[in-house]
Formats: C-alpha cells, sequence, structure tokens
C-alpha cells in the first residue's frame, strides 16, 4: 500500500483516539504561567512514541540577551517547553512542527453556551478555550507522528515538533527553543487558518505616544492647551500613515483585506481632574509590519511620522509627541510562493480534500517571523482552526478539519523529509 494511503487509512482508524487527547488538552486551563499539566500531557504522548523528548523551563537570562525577546515575564519556572525530536535516517531534509499550548483569558464565562475548558463535543465540534487557537492544530502535528510511528515509516530528515509557549505575549517560547539549536530547513505551523495556506505572516508592534498639552483651571480652559484635543489631532494623523503604508502594499495575497497592515489605538489615557485642563494624554496602539519589512524601518517611519505634526499644528513645534515601543513584537515571516514546500503542501491538499487551496497572507502575526528570521528556517501557516472564533467565546473547532490537516501535513512531511528504504 502507498505510503500516503497507509496514513490516510491510519488516521481515518484512529479518530476517537486524538478527539480524546485533545479533550485532554483543552480541559487543561493553559494560560499564562499554567502550562505545566498540558505540556506534561504533551512529552507524555512523546515518550510513548519514543521520540528523542526535551522538557525545559524557558531561560530567561539567555532570552533577555537576545534583540528580539519580548515578553510579560523574566521567569518561567513550571512553564516548560516541549520539543520531540523523531530522528531521520539520514540524507534527507529537517522540519519543524511548531504549536504553541499558551491561551488567552476566557473571558465571562456568561458568554459561553459551555464551560470554557469543558472540551464538549456536539455536531461534530469540540468547544472550549484553545480548541481552536490552537490545540486543535498541534493535535493534528502529534497526529501525523502518530502515524510515522505506528506504521513503521523511517524519514530520511529529522522532524521536529515543538511544543512551545507565550506565543500569545511574543513568542519567548519559540525563541527560545531556536537560541537552543531547534532549527531545520523548513517549518510548517498549524495556527487557525481555516485550512487556508499563509505563506506570508504580517508582523507587529506596540507602540506608546505622549501627547503633551498645558494644564489649567477648567474655568478659565482658554489659557491651558488640552492634551485630549491634540491627541485628536494625533490619532487622525496616525490614520493618514495607516492609509499611505497600506496604499503602497500590492501584494495580491492581501488583495481580500481591506487593511492589510493595520496600525490600531486600542488605549487612551489621560486627565487627572474634571476641571483641569489635560497636560498629558497617553496613546497605546499596535502598527503592523508587512512581511517584507524590518521592525526597525516601520519604527523609524512612525517616529518620522510624529515629526511631521508640526507642519499642521504649530504647537508639536516646541511640544513634540514622544514615542515609545513597548511590550508586544511579533516578527513578520515569509516562505517563497516557489519554494518547494509549497508545492508538495499545494498538491497535498487537493489530494485529500479534492478543492483547489486558497492561499492569503496572515492578518496576524505568528511564531513564524521567529523561525524564519532568527532561526533562518522558513515557515508556511496553515491549520484547521477557525479564525474567526479564536480568543471569541464559544471557541470550537471542526473535528474532521483536524484529521484532515493531519493528513496534508504528513502527507507534506514524506514529501520534505524523504521515506528512507
Amino acid at each position: 500500500m502507498p505510503i500516503k494511503t497507509a496514513i490516510n487509512t491510519w488516521i481515518d482508524d484512529n479518530k476517537q483516539k486524538y478527539i480524546e487527547l485533545l479533550q485532554k488538552m483543552v480541559q487543561q486551563p493553559s494560560t499564562q504561567g499554567n502550562e505545566k499539566q498540558v505540556q506534561s500531557l504533551v512529552a507524555d504522548f512523546l515518550h510513548e512514541l519514543n521520540l528523542v523528548v526535551d522538557v525545559w523551563d524557558l531561560d530567561g537570562e539567555r532570552l533577555q540577551k537576545h534583540p528580539y525577546f519580548n515578553a510579560t515575564r523574566t521567569a518561567f519556572t513550571n512553564s516548560p517547553n516541549v520539543v520531540g525530536v523523531l530522528k531521520g535516517k539520514g540524507g534527507g531534509k529537517s522540519i519543524i512542527l511548531n504549536g504553541h499550548v499558551d491561551v488567552v483569558p476566557e473571558g465571562d464565562h456568561a458568554q459561553w453556551d459551555h464551560a470554557p475548558y469543558s472540551g464538549k463535543v456536539a455536531d461534530g465540534k469540540m468547544y472550549g478555550r484553545g480548541a481552536t487557537d490552537m490545540k486543535g492544530g498541534n493535535t493534528a502535528l502529534m497526529m501525523a507522528l502518530g502515524a510515522f510511528q505506528s506504521l513503521n515509516i523511517r524519514l530520511k530528515g529529522d522532524v521536529i515538533f515543538q511544543s512551545v509557549i507565550e506565543e500569545e505575549s511574543g513568542g519567548a517560547g519559540t525563541l527560545d527553543a531556536i537560541l537552543k539549536g531547534y532549527t531545520a530547513d523548513a517549518a510548517i505551523i498549524p495556527e487557525p487558518t481555516n485550512m487556508k495556506i499563509f505563506p506570508k505572516q504580517q508582523g507587529s508592534k506596540w507602540f506608546r505616544l505622549s501627547v503633551p498639552g498645558r494644564t489649567a483651571h477648567g474655568g478659565t480652559r482658554y489659557q491651558g492647551v488640552s492634551a485630549i484635543d491634540k491627541a485628536l489631532l494625533v490619532n487622525e494623523h496616525i490614520k493618514e500613515l495607516e492609509t499611505k503604508r497600506n496604499e503602497g502594499l500590492k501584494d495580491p495575497l492581501y488583495a481580500n483585506n481591506p487593511i492589510p497592515i493595520p496600525i490600531n489605538m486600542g488605549l487612551i489615557k489621560g486627565g487627572d481632574w474634571p476641571s483641569s485642563v489635560p497636560d498629558l494624554v497617553q496613546l497605546e496602539g499596535r502598527i503592523g509590519i508587512a512581511p517584507n519589512e524590518k521592525v526597525e524601518a516601520v519604527q523609524s517611519e512612525l517616529q518620522q511620522w510624529m515629526e511631521l505634526l508640526g507642519e499642521k499644528d504649530a504647537w508639536f513645534k516646541e511640544h513634540p509627541v514622544q514615542v515609545e515601543w513597548f511590550g508586544a513584537r511579533w516578527l513578520p515571516g515569509e516562505m517563497e510562493s516557489a519554494h518547494p514546500l509549497m508545492d508538495s503542501l499545494l498538491s497535498n491538499f487537493e489530494a485529500v480534500t479534492n478543492e483547489v487551496p486558497t492561499m492569503e497572507a496572515s492578518p496576524w502575526g505568528t511564531d513564524g517571523g521567529l523561525l524564519s528570521q532568527v532561526g533562518n528556517t522558513p515557515s508556511v501557516v496553515f491549520g484547521p482552526g477557525i479564525t474567526g472564533l479564536a480568543h471569541f467565546p464559544n471557541e470550537a473547532i471542526e473535528l474532521e478539519k483536524v484529521f484532515q490537516a493531519a493528513k496534508i501535513i504528513a502527507a507534506t512531511v514524506v514529501d520534505w523529509c524523504g521515506a528512507a528504504e
């Protein structure tokens, strides 16, 4: 029986086992700092497959020395990464299968139809925080590994499965895996893409704008300068930059995205008394970074754009807006459309689904940017999750899509790594 046919049959025959595995993973509330239990499940699974398994708490000291380190914490005790290596026979290309187990908080439980960590199965879907983002994708990867080992399929190249933490807060888990030496010739990341293929992923960076004013009594507000009024001008100025940046982006993979690289203003704070003119307003936002851009160049562009405010309002000539960069950062990444892994992924998608795959550029950042730029590992994002339910109440995943993704990814790994005699 051909290898790919045998893999597909095995996956069809083992669906229930992996539904139960996914359910156990979803039932672990692996928010930041609480990842140990779900990672123990992953490590146990990898040991059962007789992979070479590495479990370690992230090295905060090592990470803080790296220019692309970003996280809301620097100590990672009891928050381990897990890597399992399926060693190849030699002579083939290696691949990383990367997925994160950290999830965002579940929010108001009253907005959920089922308990957020129930793992409830109904109507062909599994419900729960993390089901779609991205424990369902991780399960597809683990199912591919299970097929290789159960069917005694020996590959020429190494398969490196990475179960990482901290993706939701900037990618420290994947960065530490890279710094520990886990890189490869290519990578697949099964983030929730609705089975679309994302060869390009935008990056993003958080920023803070401090807008100055001059305080005065509210009864004589005309003697002051309201930082709130000035902040409104700054906000409009930012919108103009967003328009300018997106007008210059002609990538056809963004054709269906109305704002490919948005600038989102997400927080505003200022003033300290209703009867005083506010002398400071701070705006915090997120700027999108196109796949072919460098973070440093985008930071410079925003800084220079703020310096143009003085041409619109003389106040800013003597009282410029201060720009700070803080918090989360996701590097952009891309895999060339002519990359041989793309050819394999596209053909295997059609073979499994009997449909032509949709290719787009990701509207959000992933750990693919770190793998591509820091690990020199070209990465493509493709997974079974429902994009529109990531981070939402009633998060869910279609179970049949998990199995389809497992078949497609397993076949692509066989093509890429090569089957040994």
